[in-house]
């Protein structure tokens, strides 16, 4: 699921694109992208586009008379640009949003459905607001009562978009890697000093994703947002080295989710239980990177 830096980008890629010019016509090429009913995407036909904004992962696009598109990518949500008036790819494509001199394509991959719209006016608007915390503009007080304020694990705090806003399981890992703090330790049990260690990461690491991100792309369109990118230290790097410490990166698979982490720099060398493969090893299970990499074959423990 596209994260703050990566709406970012996109943000960054319409704003030349869309700003100032008027919304032509919105073509939906999939009944199940609208989840709205009043008004109907016609009703912003020929409307100028005058801000963009995100709203957790949401893009907002708000039009001339306070009426606004409300588009959450979900996993596989992408945007594509093209010509003005271009034909939305087969099997992939939901909608086109025409403009003057162009057209945003929305496509998703896969066989499930779960992007959307919804076209709402500003007064409803802040009922796609999940109420997350804006990490980059809270100030320490608020992001240590936020924080502090349930009985939860870091990795569920972190991509709960009711407490924290635009981070999700990608950036979780890496924000939580950076601080050197277990994704399951308990919000309850940080000391003064790892929360603030926790908030210095979490504005690092998606704040210097976002600049890289955007100094990459320059005045190009995004073709390949993704949650695994080059120069992660841990998402998407399971039995691969720690680039700080060379130990293997752990991962932890739970419902559709994952946790990725390096037990030399997050958990004290101790190898975290994962709850289906523990329960089928039992007593096998490794309890410590010893103990792991006295398993592997040599050619995983390399650095």
């Amino acid at each position: 699921m596209p994260e703050l830096p990566d709406v970012e980008l996109y943000l960054h890629a319409l704003g030349p694109r869309l700003l100032g010019r008027r919304l032509l016509r919105v073509r939906l090429a999939s009944p199940f992208l609208l989840r709205s009913v009043e008004p109907p995407p016609s009703a912003t036909h020929g409307r100028p586009i005058e801000t963009l904004s995100r709203l957790g992962k949401r893009i907002v696009i708000s039009l001339e008379g306070d009426l606004h598109l409300v588009l959450h990518l979900m996993i596989a949500g992408r945007f594509r640009w093209g010509d003005a008036g271009v034909k939305i790819p087969g099997r992939i494509g939901l909608a086109a949003f025409d403009v003057e001199g162009g057209t945003l394509i929305l496509t998703e991959a896969g066989s499930k459905r779960r992007a959307s719209l919804h076209v709402v006016p500003g007064d409803r608007l802040a009922e796609h607001d999940p109420g997350g915390l804006e990490v980059l503009e809270a100030p320490r007080d608020a992001f240590a009562e936020r924080l502090r304020g349930g009985r939860h694990t870091l990795k569920r705090a972190l991509t709960d978009p009711r407490i924290l806003s635009g981070i999700g399981n990608a950036y979780s890992d890496e924000i939580l890697h950076a601080a050197r703090l277990s994704p399951f330790k308990r919000t309850y049990d940080l000391s003064d000093g790892e929360l603030e260690r926790l908030r210095r990461a979490i504005r690092e690491v998606l704040a210097g994703w976002r600049d890289r991100l955007i100094a990459e792309t320059g005045d190009g369109f995004p073709k390949k947002v993704t949650a695994f990118r080059d120069g992660m230290a841990v998402h998407g790097r399971h039995r691969q080295p720690c680039p700080e410490c060379g130990a293997p990166v752990q991962r932890i698979v739970y419902a559709q989710n994952e946790a990725n982490y390096c037990p030399g720099c997050q958990t004290g060398g101790r190898i975290l239980a994962d709850r289906a493969l523990s329960r089928l090893l039992k007593d096998d299970w490794p309890r410590t990177l010893e103990e792991l990499e006295a398993r592997l074959p040599p050619s995983d423990t390399r650095p």
